[in-house]
């Protein structure tokens, strides 16, 4: 179940198009349902959003920044695997793979609530997805 954050410029009109992409190669990468979906997309100005090369070497020229937080316990090449699958899906919708910054945050059961005040992941409610 991530809940993943898309910011990119508001010069990008395809938001559903960026979201579906990332969506997909979760869903193919980790093979969670489809419909365990939880996106917040944002489009912003391009003067709001700086990611530079980080001493790689290479210019970004419209980058879309992506956060994904979701429980641990996934290995790092799965990771690796979700990364280059998501710098793939979002190719054909036009973000050059040099765009495509990710950052990656895991946590546990107790630090999600869906609704309601309740940590459901605790209570029951809904079974500990397995990595």
């Amino acid at each position: 179940m991530p809940l993943v954050r898309i910011d990119h410029s508001d010069a990008r009109t395809n938001s559903a198009e960026i979201a579906g992409a990332i969506h997909d190669a979760i869903v193919g990468v980790y093979g969670i349902p489809e419909r365990d979906r939880f996106q917040v997309v944002t489009a912003r100005p391009a003067t709001t959003i700086v990611a530079e090369d980080a001493g790689l070497g290479f210019d970004r020229t419209d980058p879309v920044v992506i956060q994904i937080f979701t429980q641990r316990g996934r290995s790092d090449e799965q990771k690796q695997r979700l990364y280059a699958a998501i710098a793939d899906a979002l190719g054909p919708v036009g973000v050059e793979p040099q765009d495509v910054f990710i950052g990656y945050v895991e946590n546990g059961p107790q630090d999600w609530s869906f609704g309601f005040g309740r940590a459901q992941y605790l209570t029951g409610e809904l079974a500990v997805p397995r990595a």
